[in-house]
């Protein structure tokens, strides 16, 4: 990652008037993004990848900040973080994709400021030179996969029995993907 990347500033106004920083995590931010996590109900929680109630879990991704991996985007009011999404980057065969994920405060949802962080990520990662991104959904969450396809992503796939909820119940997960690039040959 460069210098400029982490100099990105962007300030959105939404819907309803808010105004919204929008700039890489960093550091600094740890008390800040416990704050907008450690309060997630549990029926929120059931449906996320890690532990986000764990403080270790936080801290662990502010200690292990690598923005060549990931590059987290935070929404920022005043001091207070009302969002974050990453993009997370491949290696390898995979180099060419990143995958999108978004996490709102509660009073920061059905604003706007999803579509324009989602927005924000999908520049960069054209700024970066992907492919194609890909948005891991599951099925129960009509809404989301709703809110992604605004966004010009795609269902691509269904895979059954994919994700494991704390209790052990199995969902489907929707893989959706957004073409960055055309395909060679088009025309």
């Amino acid at each position: 990652m460069v210098t400029e990347d982490l100099m990105y500033r962007q300030v959105v106004t939404l819907r309803d008037g808010a105004r919204v920083l929008l700039r890489p995590l960093t550091a600094d931010d740890r008390q800040a993004l416990l704050d907008l996590f450690l309060p997630t109900p549990i029926e929120e929680r059931r449906f996320m990848r890690h532990n986000v109630n764990d403080p270790q879990v936080i801290n662990s991704w502010i200690d292990n900040l690598n923005y060549d991996k990931v590059f987290p985007l935070i929404a920022l009011v005043g001091e207070r973080i009302v969002g974050v999404g990453t993009l997370h980057f491949y290696e390898g065969a995979a180099r060419h994709r990143g995958e999108l994920r978004i996490f709102l405060a509660r009073d920061f949802r059905r604003r706007g400021l999803g579509t324009k962080m989602t927005q924000a990520l999908i520049d960069y990662a054209k700024r970066k030179s992907l492919y194609l991104l890909e948005v891991q959904i599951v099925r129960d969450l009509a809404n989301d996969i709703k809110a992604m396809e605004k966004c010009g992503f795609e269902p691509a796939c269904t895979l059954e029995d994919y994700y494991m909820l704390p209790d052990g119940e199995l969902r489907d997960v929707v893989i959706m993907t957004l073409r960055l690039r055309s395909l060679e040959g088009e025309f």
